[in-house]
């Protein structure tokens, strides 16, 4: 195999965890809607913790793009 087919490979693993991480977010706005509808008065607190686990899991789904295009680019 040649060094761009090596590259192609190492890039198609590194962003094997974007799938994961659209299951995350998913799985995260699931539950905070469940819980909003248990307990509408903790609303607030909810929304906000939600939207900052969609963002740390969103930051890792950043990682795994810019490792993806650091390998094909360099």
């Amino acid at each position: 195999m040649s060094d761009l087919a090596f590259k192609y490979v190492a890039a198609a693993i590194a962003v094997l965890p974007l799938g994961l991480v659209g299951l995350a977010v998913g799985k995260i706005f699931t539950t905070l809607v469940q819980c909003i509808s248990q307990n509408p008065a903790a609303k607030e607190k909810v929304y906000a913790l939600g939207l900052i686990g969609v963002a740390m899991t969103e930051a890792v789904a950043l990682f795994a793009l810019s490792v993806a295009f650091v390998i094909l680019f360099s």
